[in-house]
């Protein structure tokens, strides 16, 4: 058999070789960091064996699936300490993610006393040096072994592959878990992780299944890139709005209002204020967009004449029991069937086309409970929403204005690095999920495919992920912790007009079905938020700061000329206030640094006298004495066009 290698070089074998085998005959010291093999572009176990000509690529620790090796077998390691140390824990599953691994188990909570001692007892296995070895059973074999070891989920999950199967087993020790792999040969490969945290979790992520313990951790091929990737969670602790938020007093939440579902402060309103302002404004004035404002709920036959009482009820909040009320209604997850009656209320002709309806809409979606997270997935959230009703010739334009929209907003938030773009498609496997045939979606996917590649925009492709009318270009982004979310989302429906009988009067007077295409332009105000928080580190650009200016008088005596200060900026629509505690003027400073504050302005007896602030910034610390005049003319300027100012290292602001 004929392997050919990644540099293209070809090794010939009369014989059948384990990836190993073959690694050690390139090199011994290949063998030594191997990881895995990659045949024909299938990431694949060290000990499987090659009999027909193929590629391969022996996997190290320095390719992203040789890391997820390391991991995976780090998992396997965690499993065998809990066990050592708490023999009635049940195991259930434990993969490898993108930035470690976790474990589940059926078992009493585990503190951080118990994580480290299971750490040591993870040193002494990975030193141990078990070889770890692989082996099949048929699939009722398999069970019975499983349950011989009283292991009901591994039993479970046996039961549900297919009959004939053969299951495959690693053995570590002594200590064997149900795994397709691949692993390392031997524990000893593991060299530098960590136990980061536990949590809990349920059996099959369904809240109506077992609760159990999940312990996430992380493993390395070097100690230093531990160390770094250590770090840099503490630098995502520290960033994680979640956290951050609540400390800035921006929000909260409490249990008796009810879980994603946040409070806002004034601090964290005004923010959101100032977004929606600039939007709508923006929209409106500069993007040529009426508004709209619709209803927060309807009656269930409004939702079935769109598709979603079909399609969407049970991400719905629905009042009411279709057996036993007159009515149903059902709070709003979205806002398009509404504007569509806006555009229906005149009749529209070519010439009226683009019609662009933007809406501040509230919506709500019956997230389940182990999915909410501090402001990124929430029960009720406000959006930047818009439908666009065009021609079919105007498709092209119109999305491609759209993303030019998203570029500009988030170019001006400073997050336009921050994203990746994704086609998202339907899957032609579960087609009774969607609306339209084949031709309808492979039209509508390469529309947007096209505008995306015209754009020079790097883009995924997912299936599944399209809306039940049509697909999506999804802008996302990561937060702290790199969990990935859709921040701006465009989608091309061609099929929804049919439903409602929209249609507008072509130049031939035909009635013509328009194209829709929903859009946000920034997005959900609450998760936009969030990643502004996570992004600065609290740290916002001035105009978008709860406090821009906070005017700090050295003592009593200038408490006057403060407030005259005072009342400067806010005629000038700067948001500011005064700090008139007695206080000295250094733990004034001090408290506004903390409070991550852009501007100070410090005002003594000199001050007063020449009509001048002396300026402490974030961003080039003392400013020196200048005219309020002319400091009021700067930051105005700041905020009007949303300048973003690099920030001064935090030892050069004192």
């Amino acid at each position: 058999m004929k392997i050919t290698l990644k540099d293209g070089s070809v090794k010939e074998y009369s014989e059948a070789k384990s990836v190993y085998d073959i690694a050690k005959d390139i090199s011994e010291g290949l063998a030594r960091v191997a990881c895995a093999g990659e045949v024909d572009g299938k990431i694949v176990d060290l000990r499987t064996e090659i009999s027909d000509d193929c590629t391969l690529n022996i996997v190290t620790a320095n390719d992203a699936d040789g890391l997820r090796v390391i991991r995976h077998t780090a998992s396997h390691i965690l499993a065998q300490a809990v066990k050592n140390l708490f023999p009635e824990a049940k195991i259930t599953i434990g993969p490898a993610i993108d930035d470690g691994f976790y474990y589940d188990f059926d078992t009493e909570p585990f503190s951080r006393e118990d994580l480290d001692k299971l750490e040591a007892e993870m040193k002494k296995i990975i030193k141990q040096g078990h070889e770890i070895t692989r082996f099949t059973l048929p699939r009722e074999e398999a069970i019975r072994f499983m349950q011989e070891k009283g292991e009901p989920y591994k039993v479970e999950l046996i039961e549900e592959l297919p009959e004939g199967s053969e299951i495959s087993f690693y053995d570590q020790g002594g200590f064997v878990d149900l795994c397709a792999g691949p692993h390392l040969m031997t524990t000893k490969g593991v060299k530098a992780f960590k136990l980061t945290s536990s949590s809990m979790a349920y059996w099959r992520g369904d809240s109506d299944k077992a609760r159990l313990q999940r312990i996430y951790g992380t493993a390395y091929n070097k100690k230093e890139d531990l160390a770094a990737h250590l770090e840099r969670m503490e630098d995502a602790k520290r960033r994680d709005h979640n956290k951050l938020g609540r400390e800035m007093e921006l929000f909260t939440t409490v249990d008796v209002v009810g879980q994603g579902l946040p409070l806002f402060t004034p601090k964290g309103t005004k923010m959101i204020m100032k977004l929606q302002r600039w939007i709508e404004d923006l929209e409106d004035n500069e993007w040529g967009y009426v508004r709209t404002r619709t209803p927060l709920m309807a009656k269930s036959d409004l939702y079935k004449i769109s598709g979603h009482w079909d399609h969407y009820k049970e991400g719905m909040f629905v009042l009411g029991d279709e057996e036993k009320d007159k009515e149903v209604f059902a709070l709003r997850p979205m806002t398009c069937p509404f504007q569509y009656y806006v555009y229906k209320n005149t009749q529209k002709s070519y010439r009226d086309l683009p019609y662009r309806m933007g809406e501040t809409s509230t919506l709500f979606r019956a997230e389940d409970s182990g999915e909410m997270h501090g402001l990124t997935r929430v029960r009720q959230f406000t959006i930047s929403e818009g439908h666009l009703v065009i021609r079919p010739d105007q498709a092209v334009e119109e999305l491609r204005g759209c993303l030019d929209l998203a570029h500009y907003v988030l170019s001006t938030l400073g997050l336009a690095e921050d994203v990746t773009f994704r086609l998202s498609k339907w899957d032609p496997d579960n087609r009774e999920k969607y609306l339209g045939d084949e031709e309808y979606w492979n039209t509508t996917q390469d529309a947007l495919r096209d505008v995306l590649k015209a754009k020079n925009l790097p883009f995924v492709e997912a299936d599944g992920e399209a809306a039940f009318y049509g697909p999506k270009i999804d802008i996302q982004a990561k937060n702290v912790y790199g969990k990935e979310d859709t921040m701006i989302t465009i989608q091309l429906d061609c099929a929804i007009a049919e439903n409602f009988d929209m249609y507008y009067i072509d130049q031939n007077g035909e009635k013509v079905r328009p194209y829709i295409i929903h859009r946000t332009s920034l997005g959900c105000y609450e998760r936009t938020l969030a990643w502004l928080i996570e992004k600065y580190a609290g740290k916002f650009p001035t105009w978008l700061c709860p406090e821009q200016v906070r005017v700090l008088p050295i003592s009593d005596k200038y408490e006057s000329y403060a407030e005259e200060v005072l009342k400067e900026l806010k005629k000038n629509g700067i948001d500011a206030t005064v700090d008139n505690r007695s206080e000295k003027i250094g733990f004034k400073i001090r408290e506004a640094r903390l409070d991550k504050l852009p501007y100070m302005l410090v005002v003594g007896g000199q001050e007063e006298a020449d009509g001048t602030v002396s300026v402490r910034s974030r961003f080039a610390g003392d400013e020196g004495v200048k005219p309020l005049s002319e400091f009021i003319d700067a930051i105005c300027r700041e905020i009007r066009t949303k300048e973003i100012r690099r920030e001064l290292p935090q030892t050069e602001q004192a």
